[in-house]
């Protein structure tokens, strides 16, 4: 590997752990917002989406570069490949923190509306979630890429719990169907960012093992494969 294109490498990993702190940050603001009712804190969400839409926009701009001029092969290649992609996924969780906190806001107007106890312990699980999918990816760790998959199902049993309150709320009082609804869409949202901390863990156990584990299936890499990618 060239000089060049470890220390371009280096910063490109420098910079997706610093976006992954401050969606985190958005993340947490968003849900407590949403608990707490701090439309303040959603604003603050809001408006902090710029800030991580140009930072995506820049890691991508720079990998690409670093693709072009010194066109890296082998686990390099899947290395960089894999930055673009969990690159994409914080930037749709910055988003689903922004819908989340839209949604906090919203139910501001309904001051007697509870969201459901279970919500923090979804809130956890999913930030754990994200945390350790970002962690498999920086320390090459497969194990623990498959652990934060199958973390996911315990996340979409509580998603299913927590629509199921919420729908026989709406149906005893429908004057919080609208209310309900909000909420709703909010733990839709945060079941959404768990999806995308699995996406980033299936992409690690790619990179480091070459398995293919997207839609519940394995497609294995043979070192023949790697060597022909490192020859063509």
């Amino acid at each position: 590997m060239s000089k060049h294109l470890d220390r371009g490498m280096t910063q490109l990993r420098s910079d997706l752990v610093e976006q992954f702190g401050v969606v985190e940050q958005m993340m947490g603001l968003s849900v407590r917002s949403l608990v707490e009712r701090r439309p303040d804190l959603a604003r603050t969400v809001i408006d902090t989406d710029d800030e991580v839409d140009a930072k995506d926009v820049q890691i991508e701009e720079d990998c690409l570069k670093l693709l072009a001029l010194h066109q890296p092969v082998a686990e390099d290649l899947r290395w960089m490949v894999t930055v673009v992609k969990i690159n994409g996924d914080l930037e749709r969780m910055a988003d689903l923190a922004c819908n989340i906190a839209e949604r906090s806001i919203s139910l501001d107007l309904y001051p007697l509306f509870r969201v459901p106890e279970d919500l923090s312990k979804m809130v956890g699980a999913t930030i754990n979630m994200v945390r350790s999918a970002l962690d498999s990816f920086l320390e090459h760790d497969a194990d623990l890429a498959q652990k934060v998959i199958k973390q996911d199902d315990a996340v979409d049993c509580l998603n299913v719990e927590m629509i199921r309150e919420l729908e026989q709320r709406m149906r005893e009082d429908p004057e919080m169907v609208e209310a309900g609804l909000h909420c709703f869409s909010a733990i839709r949202h945060l079941e959404r960012i768990a999806d995308m901390a699995t996406h980033v863990a299936e992409e690690t156990v790619y990179l480091v093992s070459g398995d293919i584990v997207r839609h519940g299936h394995i497609t294995e890499t043979s070192n023949d494969d790697v060597a022909s990618e490192e020859v063509s």
